[in-house]
């Protein structure tokens, strides 16, 4: 059973996670970002329902994250493909797999994928950048503002986090 939606909610991470669905939703785009296409080998790959796959294809493709093409006529099948919107959400996929190996919860023997440079052949990693330098910046550096699309919510939400940054502002010396 799903649970309740995330419509209206001021949240980009909401909105993502709402467009995702649910864990059945991620783990179709993994595979789709994995190269798989068709019914069966998603069913093989996650071993999810028959009915529960139908679902969050649909769902996914109503959300314009892929798209049905044919590749068979008489019966008509067809394979899933990502859009340039479900192409978005691989960063997010790429930054749970780089938690997930650091994290090792499976308790594996070592990572079961590795991010590389595709035409290099370099292990890579989900990295935050400057977007005016291009000097990487640590995730303990980040801190979040208030953007144009604020309501009153999300003010309150990061009022404690950005009354502490104000205050760490204020504590600095005069230079």
């Amino acid at each position: 059973m799903r649970s309740k939606g995330f419509e209206g909610m001021t949240c980009s991470v909401a909105g993502v996670m709402g467009t995702l669905g649910d864990r059945w939703g991620a783990l179709l785009m993994r595979d789709l970002f994995l190269g798989l296409k068709r019914y069966d080998d998603f069913r093989r790959s996650s071993g999810i329902t028959n009915a529960t796959l139908t679902d969050r294809l649909k769902s996914l493709e109503g959300q314009g994250l892929i798209e049905r093409q044919l590749y068979q006529t008489r019966p008509d099948r067809y394979e899933y493909v990502l859009t340039e919107k479900g192409r978005d959400i691989g960063l997010v996929l790429l930054a749970m797999m780089q938690v997930g190996n650091k994290w090792n919860l499976a308790e594996l023997q070592g990572p079961p994928l590795l991010m590389v440079d595709g035409q290099s052949g370099h292990r890579v990693s989900v990295a935050l950048v400057d977007d005016t330098t291009g000097a990487v910046v640590s995730p303990r550096n980040v801190q979040v503002e208030l953007g144009p699309g604020a309501d009153e919510l999300t003010e309150w939400r990061s009022a404690a986090r950005l009354y502490d940054r104000q205050s760490a502002k204020s504590a600095e010396p005069e230079k």
